[in-house]
C-alpha cells in the first residue's frame, strides 16, 4: 500500500484551497472547520463509567477535500484502506492534545486512559471520524455529576454536538449506554466572554491563538447516575 499522508490537523490544506479559490473572507478569523459531535457515555456492569464513545463528523467542506486528496493519493490500496489509515493519523495527532477531551467529577480532573478502537467512515458526503476513548480507571458516578468538553485548544476547529438545527442538540448526541441504571444528561451552551469571540475574531488563519482558546467556546455535557 502506497503511504497514505493524513492533512494537518489545523486544517492547511483546506484553508490554501480555500484562498485558491479567491473566499478569503472564509478564512479571516478562527474557527476554520467544525466537527459535529456525538457522545455515548459507556458503563460497565457495575454502573461505572468505563469510557466515552466519540464520533466526530467533519465539517462539509473539509470532508471534501478529505476525500478527493485520499482518491488522488498514490498507490492501488482501496478507499476503505486509506480511511483506516486516515483514522490512525487523526488518533495519532489528537493524541498528544488528550484526544481534544477533558473529563471532570465532583470538580477534580479524571484521567484517560489510550484510544485503541477507532475508524473512519464516509456518511453520506461527509466524513465521520469515531473512537472509544477509556478512563484510565472506571469511575462510579456517586450522586454526582460527571461533565466533558470537548475542544481544539486553539480553536481552530470548533466542536459543537450534533444538532437538528443551529439550537438544539440531537436527543443522541448524548446518550448513556451499558447498566440498566437511572441516569439523566444535559449538554450546556457555551457562554463565552465578548473579549474571547473579539479575540477569536481578530485571528488570522496563520495566526497561532494563546493555548486553551478553545476551552471559552467549548459546550459542556453532563451526566449524573443514580443507583
Amino acid at each position: 500500500m502506497g503511504s497514505i499522508r493524513f492533512l494537518p490537523r489545523r486544517l492547511v490544506i483546506a484553508v490554501i484551497v480555500v484562498l485558491s479559490l479567491g473566499w478569503c473572507g472564509v478564512a479571516n478569523a478562527h474557527p476554520h472547520g467544525w466537527i459535529d459531535l456525538g457522545v455515548r457515555v459507556i458503563l460497565d456492569d457495575q454502573g461505572r463509567v468505563e469510557a466515552l464513545h466519540q464520533r466526530w463528523l467533519m465539517d462539509p467542506f473539509y470532508s471534501l477535500v478529505v476525500l478527493e486528496e485520499l482518491g488522488r493519493a498514490e498507490g492501488d490500496a482501496s478507499m476503505e484502506a486509506r480511511l483506516d489509515q486516515l483514522g490512525m493519523e487523526i488518533r495519532d495527532n489528537v493524541a498528544a492534545q488528550h484526544y481534544f477531551t477533558e473529563l471532570t467529577h465532583d470538580g477534580h480532573t479524571v484521567a484517560l486512559g489510550e484510544v485503541k478502537e477507532y475508524t473512519v467512515m464516509q456518511r453520506g458526503s461527509r466524513v465521520e471520524f469515531s473512537f472509544v476513548l477509556p478512563l484510565e480507571t472506571p469511575l462510579a458516578l456517586e450522586g454526582k455529576a460527571m461533565q466533558y468538553q470537548v475542544f481544539d485548544p486553539s480553536y481552530y476547529i470548533e466542536i459543537v454536538h450534533e444538532a437538528e438545527d443551529d439550537e438544539t442538540p440531537r436527543e443522541d448526541a448524548l446518550v448513556v449506554v451499558g447498566a440498566d441504571i437511572a441516569c439523566t444528561t444535559r449538554i450546556e451552551p457555551a457562554d463565552p466572554d465578548p473579549a474571547k469571540v473579539t479575540e477569536a475574531a481578530m485571528l488570522d488563519y496563520d495566526d497561532q491563538a494563546e493555548p486553551g482558546l478553545g476551552r471559552f467556546f467549548a459546550e459542556t455535557g453532563e451526566v449524573s447516575c443514580h443507583g
